[in-house]
């Protein structure tokens, strides 16, 4: 099988085979998209002393809804290991659709991984506001680091609406606009719930600089970093999958996928399982629930499971009474896509109409 490709195996076939071997826009737009082969940057020295500041937004944005408690059980270790390995180097794009641009913010060692219910464009099973990024249940004061290089542009309480409010959902935050874009557009991470931030306004931070601590202030029930990743505006509405774009652990992929309807309307917030065919082990995924999130630009998705050690695995869903299957291969260090088209099941092998897609690396 060539590296990337994703179609279905045959029972007997992968038997054989087996046995014979998670703000204000800046005024100017950055570049597009780092390189594989990009080295990141020093830091500027920061000021002496260091000390965080807000920025007030003139009016707030009434067009965000009044959240919902951002609140949810206690963090769950992921049931097919509470250990990762370190994640690949970024920028990472073993196929050009792909943009692992991002380091992940919590360090090797600690939960740097999605909560497993409370994913990108989940609402917890109605119980919450549709979540906007990922929430890594790392422990209290864990280190928050800077996902890729950039500036600061944020440092406060205030940046669901962009006005100074203290009793933001998001808590004290970071966000930070990048040095790289994508198509165009300009790249920003959120860093949300923070017990402290150790960054100020226009400051410049590179990749893995500290830049705050994990804690739960805002509208959190325990310690955790939110995480968001937000294209062309530091807006609530602009976000998508942080899953798609921070580096899986070395020698694990990603899982992407598309279900719909037998009429192609996408399927909000059903439960499909993933079993490892080499393990037995399985983990459910949800599709998005519907509005306020965004699907990737390539791949159009409205699921994403990260974390998938590579191999052999079957994906499940029961629609319309039926139970559909499909085996399939995750290839490590990229995205896999699959798609589900109602009565006709799981499609064979899927890829993304994607642009040619411009990957040259910005150097200041």
């Amino acid at each position: 099988m060539k590296r990337g490709d994703l179609r279905p195996i045959p029972c007997l076939a992968l038997l054989s085979a087996i046995a014979a071997a998670g703000c204000a826009p800046a005024p100017t737009l950055p570049p597009t998209a780092p390189t594989a082969q990009a080295t990141l940057g020093a830091s500027q020295a920061p000021p002496s002393p260091a000390v965080w500041e807000t920025v007030v937004a003139a009016t707030p944005d009434s067009s965000v809804p009044t959240p919902l408690p951002l609140e949810f059980s206690a963090f769950a270790l992921d049931p097919i290991s509470a250990w990762r390995p370190p994640p690949y180097p970024v920028p990472l794009a073993m196929r050009p659709e792909d943009h692992y641009y991002f380091l992940r913010p919590i360090p090797s060692g600690s939960v740097n991984w999605a909560h497993p219910t409370y994913r990108y464009g989940s609402t917890y099973f109605g119980e919450e506001s549709i979540h906007t990024g990922v929430d890594l249940g790392a422990e209290y004061g864990t280190p928050v680091m800077a996902a890729a290089d950039g500036e600061v542009v944020w440092v406060g309480y205030g940046i669901y609406r962009g006005v100074e409010d203290p009793t933001d959902p998001y808590g004290l935050a970071v966000s930070i606009q990048h040095d790289f874009g994508y198509e165009g557009e300009a790249l920003f991470t959120v860093y949300g719930h923070l017990s402290e931030a150790n960054a100020w306004v226009g400051q410049r931070v590179a990749a893995g600089e500290v830049i705050g601590a994990v804690g739960r202030t805002g509208r959190a029930s325990g310690n955790h970093l939110h995480f968001e990743v937000r294209i062309a505006k530091n807006r609530y509405f602009e976000s998508r999958n942080p899953e798609l774009w921070m580096a899986p652990p070395d020698g694990w992929g990603v899982l992407a996928g598309r279900v719909m309807d037998s009429w192609g309307r996408p399927l909000a917030e059903v439960r499909l399982e993933i079993e490892s065919l080499e393990t037995g082990l399985r983990r459910d995924v949800y599709t998005y629930a519907n509005e306020t999130i965004h699907p990737d630009d390539v791949y159009n998705e409205n699921f994403v499971i990260s974390d998938l050690p590579g191999g052999p695995y079957e994906i499940r869903y029961d629609y319309a009474g039926k139970r559909h299957r499909m085996q399939l291969m995750v290839d490590p260090g990229m995205t896999n896509l699959v798609t589900f088209r109602g009565w006709r099941g799981f499609l064979g092998e899927t890829e993304p109409a994607a642009p040619a897609l411009d990957l040259s690396f910005f150097t200041p």
